[in-house]
């Protein structure tokens, strides 16, 4: 019997719904194993063809994206009570990925920018969206950005900024034979294809972002370009690294790896070697947007209620 597919596109970008193409032929092997009856990024889908289905009913569901709006989140919930098996599908879905960077505003400042200061955008009469108007509903914007373990159980997640096709194809087959369980347990390093390039010992005097610098072909983090390798999991082959681009760790941390950014951090430390204190912080101060290089996938799930403000 094939088993029962749902896939839904929350906060996010698409990538997602359009990475499931990029395992090619192997598409056409799975569709012999499957039935798709929710997917409306792809088919004429309806909620309400969603709410009718008897709970249990869908073998597995995919959820891409973040939960960004009140829809996000109320379909999150009737995704989980229709599912077997719900599955994080994408950083956004499992960290909030470079949208949960708007975590660090508060909803006011986020239209503020998006509608009123934006110089794209033309908005004289200075209109922002509201949740009524008029016979006009629109979803609530929620005051953070959740990732979708926030609001129901996940069974199982798919990483990558969208997964990559090795990690997608292990993922599907084992889901499809009941697992839930998949994926390596090791850092993107004992794969990385410079990693036979990487020296006995890294000792860093200046960061570069990587197009300040021109790439000798060794490792990134050698010549002081800022690799998320040592922090990131392993799985997706270095196919940023292959195209002599650094990680930035859209794979999100190995297992035994609770925060990321401060693993990476800790990581450069190590390789400041022997300085005083004043150069030491000249180096330090030489990384650009510490947020955005160590946090820019996990922001969201790090701070799930938004940043701490200072209320003096």
């Amino acid at each position: 019997m094939k088993k029962k597919i749902a896939m839904y596109w929350g906060a996010g970008c698409g990538g997602c719904d359009v990475s499931l193409l990029g395992i090619h032929e192997k598409l056409l092997e799975l569709l012999d194993d499957i039935e798709i009856v929710f997917w409306p990024c792809a088919t004429d889908f309806k909620y309400e063809d969603l709410e009718k289905m008897p709970d249990k009913s869908i073998d597995i569901a995919f959820y891409n994206g973040a939960i960004r709006t009140s829809e996000n989140e109320e379909i999150a919930k009737l995704l989980r009570k229709k599912s077997k098996i719900l599955v994080a599908y994408g950083s956004c879905a499992i960290e909030g990925c470079i949208i949960g960077l708007a975590n660090l505003y508060d909803k006011e400042e986020i239209f503020r920018a998006v509608y009123l200061e934006n110089e794209t955008t033309p908005n004289k009469e200075k209109i922002v969206p509201k949740e009524k108007a008029g016979e006009l509903e629109l979803p609530e914007f929620l005051p953070h950005l959740k990732v979708l373990s926030n609001v129901v159980k996940v069974d199982a997640v798919i990483p990558g900024c969208p997964p990559p096709k090795p990690v997608l194809i292990e993922a599907l087959e084992a889901l499809l034979s009941g697992k839930t369980q998949f994926g390596k347990s090791v850092a993107l390093c004992d794969e990385c294809p410079r990693r036979d390039t990487k020296p006995d010992k890294i000792e860093i005097d200046r960061f570069y972002r990587w197009h300040e610098k021109q790439d000798d072909g060794k490792c990134f983090l050698a010549q002081g370009i800022i690799c998320m390798g040592p922090a990131t999991l392993a799985g997706c082959g270095g196919e940023c690294i292959a195209a002599n681009i650094p990680c930035t760790g859209c794979m999100g941390p190995p297992p035994k790896v609770r925060n990321q950014g401060a693993a990476m951090l800790s990581a450069i430390a190590s390789l400041l070697g022997e300085m005083d204190e004043e150069r030491e912080k000249e180096v330090i101060e030489s990384i650009q947007d510490m947020v955005g290089t160590f946090y820019k996938y996990t922001t969201a799930k790090l701070l799930p209620k938004g940043r701490v403000k200072d209320e003096g």
